[in-house]
């Protein structure tokens, strides 16, 4: 019988670790030394690296390619009914918590080299949370005399990549219904498609997606896309999604193209994430530290920027 599930996609979301001082959140100035507090965390008793409040919150080193990981576990209450199914036969066997022993829900955290920003996966939907991670840091204590802060990093919009290119070869658009109002004015052709559909079906989400194929013949198309994008320029920056490929003229060379975002949003990653290796052998938490590196290495520019964090 066919083995279930392996190849999981989740979601890598990235966070900058702030301290809170007179009751605003502020940015470190410079690294945390992240790396010793894992070493430090490494040689503690289970005790130290617990934090009780709604839930009971453990940490663990993981080690892993000569760097050091947090895994961060919520134990799972007494009273949770837990079991296990057999899937060759069928059965099912209750499992029942030991005083002295608790299952456990994992998230697993990366804490990257640059301006105290922390990838998370949670490995299901009861997992920590970095609101969960947060309250451990803060309840172990482990940086005295510091009460930090979790929050997403934001991705700065582009919009002013508009000004500079001399086409769009892409555009993606999403906006909602309370936006349509601004765009009754406005004569160019994506102002017209989103009204006219806005028209048509009233008070819903419009999303658009326009794409102007290669070629030479088709270069005032190209340059007729980026000036209707740019017509609605302050619309787009406050829909709910949008992007563009943007071209750029290289004097002598080829065109360049760019995907932008023109919309500030939260930095998150999808990434697959596999259970099992070819033997059977789990591993969950190595994938998953490498989906969290791998992503944080996409998009190692967005996150430097909204950061402050500078260049690599």
């Amino acid at each position: 019988m066919a083995t279930l599930n392996h190849m999981k996609e989740r979601t890598v979301g990235f966070y900058e670790v702030v301290v809170i001082k007179d009751g605003e959140a502020q940015r470190l100035p410079e690294l945390m030394d992240w790396d010793g507090a894992l070493a430090d965390l490494a040689q503690a008793p289970v005790g130290a690296r617990t934090h009780e409040g709604e839930s009971r919150i453990v940490g663990t080193t993981f080690p892993y390619n000569m760097e050091d990981h947090l895994l961060l576990h919520r134990v799972k209450d007494a009273g949770e009914w837990l079991s296990v199914i057999n899937f060759d036969t069928g059965d099912l066997r209750e499992l029942e918590q030991s005083a002295h022993e608790g299952y456990l829900d994992t998230s697993v955290v990366c804490f990257l080299p640059f301006g105290n920003v922390v990838g998370i996966m949670q490995g299901g939907v009861s997992a920590p949370s970095h609101k969960s991670l947060e309250t451990w840091l803060n309840g172990i204590d482990m940086f005295p005399g510091s009460q930090l802060q979790l929050r997403p990093v934001v991705a700065h919009s582009e919009i002013e990549r508009l000004k500079t290119a001399v086409g769009a070869s892409r555009v993606e658009v999403k906006v909602m219904g309370n936006k349509m109002g601004a765009l009754h004015e406005r004569p160019g052709g994506l102002a017209r498609l989103l009204r006219v559909a806005g028209d048509a079906y009233g008070e819903i989400s419009v999303t658009m997606v326009i794409s102007v194929p290669r070629g030479k013949e088709l270069k005032e198309h190209r340059e007729h896309l980026l000036a209707d994008l740019d017509e609605i320029s302050d619309v787009v920056t406050g829909a709910e999604r949008a992007r563009a490929r943007l071209v750029y003229s290289d004097p002598g060379g080829p065109e360049q193209t760019r995907l932008v975002e023109l919309v500030e949003h939260s930095i998150t990653a999808k990434k697959r994430v596999p259970a099992t290796d070819a033997e059977g052998n789990s591993i969950r938490i190595v994938s998953a530290v490498d989906a969290i590196l791998g992503a944080a290495a996409e998009h190692q520019d967005a996150l430097r920027l909204a950061v402050d964090a500078g260049h690599s």
